[in-house]
């Protein structure tokens, strides 16, 4: 198969100490896979990627001046939000959405998406993590950035935005006050999902090394157009900057994680 990249590592000063993420910032597959047998409109809905978060993460990277890594490829070819045991990492249906080019897969086939995609994303979080972390002489502040739907199965969901996580609330307390503080929005505190997920992007990269960190989610209807990337552009870089700039937001601190005990480090 031809050459394709699994992910971007967008420069920054990473003295700053800070590093977004976006682990489903688009909707691309190699040619060879076509469109996995789908509808080509499949990839403008939300089952291919998350709506907004390249270009929202893209301005925020700019006007924070810290580096970024976002993954390159659809989550409908392999989820890099989770782990490499989870069911749901090639998904064979997804919100109604039959995926021919998913099932059946072979195990071989299974395995060259985790080498070829999967893997190098992961290798590339952990690589600027680490470079953020010796450059700057701290704890990174990692944030990641994902856009939810505005409806699930006919139900209307009222957060604009939504903080995800598991047992460390050092990033997400202030964060959420932060979002809250005008009361032009309204916040979910791990809604409509719970930000607790055994070796997903968080776990791997913040919880399992204790660096702070916290996962913002945007109601896609928000961020769907130029004007609402502005829009939060400009709401977030005030938000994001506060907290970098807390001493307390760079330490490492290791939480336990509500799925359970973590697995032995080498």
């Amino acid at each position: 198969m031809q050459a394709f990249n699994s992910h971007e590592v967008i420069p920054g000063l990473r003295d700053r100490g800070m590093v977004l993420l976006g682990d489903h910032a688009m909707n691309r597959l190699p040619a060879a896979y076509g469109t996995l047998g789908l509808d080509e409109t499949a990839f403008s809905r939300h089952i291919a990627y998350d709506i907004g978060i390249e270009a929202l993460t893209r301005a925020l990277a700019a006007r924070l001046q810290v580096p970024a890594v976002i993954s390159c490829f659809s989550r409908l070819l392999i989820d890099p939000n989770r782990g490499e045991d989870d069911p749901t990492l090639i998904m064979k249906i997804s919100d109604g959405a039959i995926i021919p080019g998913n099932h059946p897969i072979t195990p071989a086939e299974w395995q060259y998406r985790l080498e070829t995609f999967h893997r190098p994303y992961h290798q590339a979080v952990a690589q600027e993590i680490a470079a953020v972390a010796k450059a700057s002489g701290k704890a990174p502040l990692v944030l990641s950035l994902h856009s939810y739907t505005p409806a699930w199965k006919g139900v209307a969901r009222p957060w604009h935005a939504a903080v995800l996580w598991d047992s460390d609330e050092r990033a997400v307390r202030p964060l959420i006050d932060h979002l809250s503080q005008p009361g032009d929005i309204l916040i979910g505190d791990n809604e409509p999902y719970d930000g607790a997920l055994k070796n997903d992007t968080m776990y791997r990269h913040c919880m399992i090394g204790g660096l702070p960190h916290a996962l913002l989610e945007v109601r896609q209807d928000l961020i769907g157009d130029a004007d609402g990337i502005a829009a939060w552009t400009e709401r977030l870089v005030p938000i994001f900057a506060a907290l970098n700039a807390d001493p307390a937001l760079h330490d490492y601190k290791i939480h336990p994680s509500r799925t359970g005990p973590y697995p032995p480090q080498a």
